[in-house]
């Protein structure tokens, strides 16, 4: 079973994917500028760098197939939302800088161990 994910909870494997993708774009030469950004629209799971790009990453986590996949799991409401915190984060912060919407697809077997982490540039257009 994958390590921290004993008797969890939703929140607590969705913290778990959170950790399991930092881990996975760190290695792969991304900066993680912020975890979990909040503001009064909601929240950012991930906001990572590299050079002068930024992404903006939603990550989901799934474990099992019963609730489709880690990418079905993003919805247009979702995307429609994360384009909506990307602009208020480039606004707030006065950032003149090329950004995208990232997935990471974390998924898991029944029994908790992790089949794949897949990082997906772009997966929200629209900007």
């Amino acid at each position: 079973m994958a390590q921290g994910m004993k008797g969890n909870g939703r929140k607590k494997l969705g913290a778990w994917g959170e950790s399991v993708a930092a881990h996975h774009l760190e290695a792969n030469g991304f900066d993680i500028v912020a975890r979990n950004w909040r503001c009064s629209l909601g929240e950012i799971d991930l906001i990572i760098k590299k050079d002068d790009a930024y992404a903006f990453v939603e990550v989901k986590t799934r474990r099992g197939n019963k609730m489709g996949s880690p990418e079905e799991a993003l919805t247009a409401v979702k995307s429609k939302k994360l384009l909506e915190l990307a602009n208020f984060y480039v606004a707030e912060h006065d950032l003149d800088v090329d950004w995208q919407i990232d997935l990471v697809a974390v998924e898991l077997d029944q029994k908790g161990k992790l089949l794949r982490c897949e990082h997906i540039p772009q997966a929200v257009l629209g900007w």
